[in-house]
């Protein structure tokens, strides 16, 4: 891990059990400390985990980067170059970045990486301001001090294939085995599916295995998963067959989308795009076609607004207001001169 600070490089090493993380905790969860990272959602999620704090005063300049009329996903080196014309060596990007210790080479690529971000966030801070949209890069960029990569068992459980069509006996052991892979792929350091693939698990949840004989009789099951897992599989089935037998609770049904909500999507999308183009944003930060899609159908069944992204915050006003006003009728799209006009 690298950190920079006016006129200081550190580099920290979280494979250390000696470092000692406190101050840097105490630092990130103080709003009065700027933080700045690039496509940072990852790393604040894992800084809140391995340190035990909350992240404040976030600033990602990849976010910021789509709001100064730059790419949604722009890359820290292409951003080097369009806003301070600098070039970054990638020469140590795939090496083996576990082993220790590290080479020089290694070390100095990670100094070089964080070496121009400050100046990079200063620079972009500069020109949201002059543009009027430094608040909405804030707005933006403060969602992610709630980034954390902590999954929720109950929702990959329930997202597991054909999980509905399964026994309540057979959904108790699913949760069990659902939560050892878990623990097992966190311990390891490993995808949760190179532990125990999603329709394996499924499977052993239906057939209630008691023995390892049982267990390779299951497709996907292989002798070395039983010698290296089969007692732990095993384990996890029993006590899956001693959980109470909750059913699961059926997931919200969303509407399906109507053939002929297809017009006003795109008209919608039209409107979009040209407010985005004129503020000089990303298209991609202020709305998608789910969202979009969302918001004709609840306009269509006479709900409540779309709970999206789109009609909130700094994007409603931008254009989320002006969506439903032309869903309504109050706003019109013509085309004249090879151009869009709303009126």
């Amino acid at each position: 891990m690298q950190i920079a600070v006016p006129e200081r490089i550190e580099l920290i090493d979280p494979l250390d059990a000696k470092v000692d993380g406190a101050p840097l905790a105490q630092a990130l969860a103080d709003p009065a400390v700027e933080v700045v990272v690039h496509a940072g959602r990852q790393d604040v999620a894992l800084l809140r985990r391995w340190l035990h704090t909350e992240v404040r005063n976030v600033f990602d300049t990849q976010v910021a980067a789509g709001f100064a009329g730059m790419g949604a996903q722009s890359s820290y080196e292409s951003l080097l170059n369009q806003v301070l014309g600098l070039r970054v060596s990638k020469s140590a990007s795939f090496t083996r970045w576990d082993a220790r210790p590290l080479s020089d080479e290694q070390l100095g690529y990670a100094r070089e990486d964080v070496l121009h971000l400050l100046e990079l966030a200063a620079e972009l801070q500069r020109r949201l301001r002059t543009s009027g949209r430094l608040e909405w890069a804030r707005q933006e960029c403060a969602a992610l001090e709630a980034a954390s990569d902590v999954r929720d068992l109950d929702v990959v459980f329930a997202r597991l294939p054909r999980v509905r069509n399964l026994s309540v006996a057979s959904q108790a052991i699913a949760r069990e085995l659902v939560a050892w892979r878990e623990q097992t792929a966190a311990a390891g350091d490993r995808p949760v599916q190179s532990v125990l693939a999603d329709a394996v698990l499924v499977e052993i949840a239906k057939r209630k295995p008691g023995s390892a004989a049982q267990l390779l009789d299951i497709r996907g099951v292989g002798q070395s998963a039983v010698r290296r897992r089969g007692e732990e599989v095993l384990s996890a089935v029993r006590n899956g067959r001693e959980r109470p037998h909750e059913p699961l609770t059926e997931m919200p049904r969303h509407r399906p989308p109507d053939p002929e909500d297809a017009p006003l999507v795109a008209l919608a999308e039209a409107l979009v795009r040209a407010r985005t183009r004129e503020a000089d944003l990303a298209y991609e930060l202020v709305a998608a076609r789910a969202d979009l899609q969302a918001i004709v159908t609840a306009w269509r069944t006479g709900g409540a607004e779309a709970d999206v992204r789109t009609l909130r915050g700094w994007r409603r006003e931008l254009v989320g207001a002006e969506l439903l006003e032309l869903l309504g009728g109050a706003v019109k799209l013509s085309v004249g001169d090879g151009h869009l006009h709303i009126a």
